[in-house]
């Protein structure tokens, strides 16, 4: 089994909260991790009809057969069950008594908040990190193909094709899960909608390009890309407020957080036809830039990535926010440094004062250097700029 790095941050704040939630999308490895550290606790999938039935219509005879605590995995299924689970929770006052799994944010995040705000430590674990990755399966991938791969653990675990992994999956989640976060009714113009999402990787989001392509209504996209987002499938990288009197991009960029399910949208088969793909680039982007907000993720906290864009051009792919210092990251595919890497970077050091030393390139390359212009991190030690 890989070990996930979230497990060490379950362990502390099992010990000093009632309620755990530990949530993501599907596959990405919620069950087995939390099955593994509470392995002393029944375990209870709510996905299960007959149990879901007893659970909903029935609260109080259910959990009385829990009062030493439980796992309820997908508890999303039966919202109203947290209202008795706060209900044990403040009776027995046990620290770790329940840990609850769920794969839709924006449905835990809603009942939780009513029912469970001050008893329940949220987190969140994405699929594998290249990390957790290559300390299970020395020696390291090429880039490619974690890119083509994808981080879900089945596909490890199992030695699955990824192109057809990945193609179940969709059809699955559109099938299950979209029908259980919103009532949508054309499931075709729905997939046709992810893929178009998909093209769009790392670009300026543009909801009205995204409804003319789809053949949908500017508030149908909106509400569409609400449910990826909830699904942990696509997230929004937000423009970073610090702007030197500029005129700045306000819209946020979209990625993906697995580059795997992202190449099977664009109808991605092989490795060489990812090398060659226009899109590239924008998947080595995305990669990088969630591999960032895993670490900060498995340490039990809020991601730290902003982007930096004004209307002029001029652009900063990833900006680090640490509090007191900003950490600017310029994001390139390329093996080659190039003077062209830096010049992004010594415009926004410039503007914010600072020493172009103190800005990053991360690029697909390997070695790792120290210029005049800023430093330069193999993508193999993007991880030493986190904390």
């Amino acid at each position: 089994m890989i070990i996930r790095s979230l497990e060490t941050k379950l362990k502390q704040l099992a010990k000093q909260m009632p309620a755990i939630a530990v949530i993501g999308p599907r596959q990405s490895g919620k069950t087995t991790l939390v099955r593994k550290v509470f392995s002393n606790k029944p375990y209870v999938s709510l996905e299960d009809l007959d149990v879901r039935e007893f659970a909903a219509i029935d609260p109080r005879g259910f959990l009385a057969q829990y009062q030493a605590g439980a796992i309820f995995d997908e508890i999303q299924r039966v919202p109203d069950l947290l209202s008795y689970v706060q209900t044990m929770i403040d009776h027995q006052q046990k620290n770790g008594q329940f840990i609850l799994t769920g794969s839709h944010n924006y449905l835990l995040q809603q009942h939780i908040s009513q029912t469970l705000a001050g008893r329940v430590a949220m987190l969140t674990l994405l699929p594998l990190s290249v990390e957790e990755l290559v300390q299970a399966n020395p020696p390291n991938q090429a880039l490619e193909q974690y890119l083509f791969s994808g981080s879900y653990p089945r596909i490890y675990d199992q030695k699955l094709d990824p192109t057809k992994w990945y193609q179940d999956y969709i059809q699955t989640y559109i099938e299950r899960d979209v029908r259980l976060i919103k009532n949508i009714s054309n499931l075709h113009a729905f997939q046709k909608f992810i893929k178009l999402c998909a093209g769009r990787i790392g670009q300026i989001l543009n909801l009205s390009s995204l409804a003319n392509d789809c053949g949908i209504t500017h508030n149908t996209a909106k509400a569409w890309l609400s449910v990826l987002e909830s699904s942990y499938l696509v997230f929004l990288l937000q423009p970073h407020h610090k702007n030197f009197s500029k005129r700045l991009i306000k819209m946020p960029k979209l990625y993906f957080y697995d580059t795997g399910l992202a190449a099977a949208l664009l109808n991605i088969t092989s490795l060489s036809e990812l090398k060659t793909h226009y899109l590239y680039g924008s998947l080595f982007e995305s990669f990088v830039i969630t591999e960032l907000m895993k670490k900060r993720f498995n340490a039990g906290l809020q991601p730290n990535c902003y982007f930096w864009r004004d209307r002029l051009g001029h652009e900063i792919d990833c900006i680090l926010d640490q509090g007191e210092q900003l950490i600017p990251i310029e994001i390139k595919s390329g093996k080659t440094i190039t003077a062209d890497y830096f010049k992004g970077l010594q415009y926004w050091t410039s503007l914010a004062g600072l020493s172009a030393e103190q800005g990053y390139v991360i690029y697909a390359g390997t070695e790792t250097q120290k210029r005049k212009q800023g430093r330069v991190l193999s993508w193999q030690q993007m991880m030493s700029l986190t904390k």
